[in-house]
């Protein structure tokens, strides 16, 4: 049975929005503006000579996390998924300029650092392992992967159900896009959560400010862009269904 026009459209809509959603998500998660500290500017030489040092130890120093939060706290800091970003000044007497020249310098996640565990204080390792804050950063890093994935599997299906010119599997592609609608929300959800435990857990200097960045507006836009085409999938597979069984039934009538 040929598809008829509604349900084309509509499985091009669903189409055209798991490519936006995937792209969204995607650039989201290479990008390191989902948390942004605005931090006030260094007016004395030590501590200038501090932050300095503590520049040098998050560039080039082994990964913990006490010195990572301090450095985005009071570097004008960005976070992200996958990337740690501090402003850095050009010139080395910057602290005497009223408006010093910045650039920012990143510093990837590595693998290993993405499971390191989370401690109940930042930085002490004798204060016991903090599970939930621990499992809610592997949470933020592997769902948005599972979710990519699943939209991958999904248009793999999608483009051998083409080939064979069948709507049948329209219905399954719908619900692995709802599950990774699901699966990108929860990736916001566990990264907020965490950076509310590690605020509550850390001492923020100051006239310290965080807000939120584009890039996890991004994230939080593919998740209903999934969902979306999710609906207009099933409704396609279950409208063509029931079509198909009335011509069915006329036929043998």
């Amino acid at each position: 049975m040929m598809v008829d026009n509604r349900h084309a459209t509509a499985l091009v809509i669903a189409g055209v929005l798991s490519v936006l959603a995937s792209v969204y998500l995607s650039v989201s998660i290479g990008s390191p503006h989902w948390y942004r500290y605005t931090s006030p500017p260094v007016r004395a030489e030590p501590n200038a000579t501090e932050l300095r040092a503590l520049q040098e130890e998050f560039l080039e120093g082994e990964f913990d996390e006490k010195t990572v939060s301090d450095a985005l706290f009071r570097m004008n800091g960005t976070l992200g998924l996958w990337w740690r970003c501090v402003q850095t000044p050009t010139d080395a007497h910057w602290y005497r300029d009223p408006d010093p020249k910045m650039v920012m310098e990143c510093v990837s996640f590595t693998l290993s650092q993405q499971f390191t565990p989370k401690y109940k204080e930042p930085g002490n390792h004798n204060s016991g392992e903090d599970m939930i804050r621990t499992y809610l950063w592997r949470c933020q890093f592997l769902l948005p992967l599972v979710s990519l994935g699943l939209v991958v599997f999904g248009g793999l299906l999608g483009f051998c159900a083409c080939l064979c010119g069948s709507l049948s599997p329209a219905l399954f592609i719908g619900l692995l896009h709802l599950l990774a609608g699901l699966c990108s929300l929860a990736t916001v959800c566990c990264f907020l959560a965490g950076m509310d435990l590690l605020h509550r857990v850390s001492v923020l200097p100051d006239h310290v400010d965080g807000t939120l960045g584009w890039s996890l507006y991004l994230a939080l836009i593919a998740s209903p862009l999934h969902m979306m085409a999710a609906a207009l999938l099933v409704w396609a597979a279950r409208s063509h269904s029931q079509s198909y069984y009335r011509m069915t039934v006329y036929r043998v009538a």
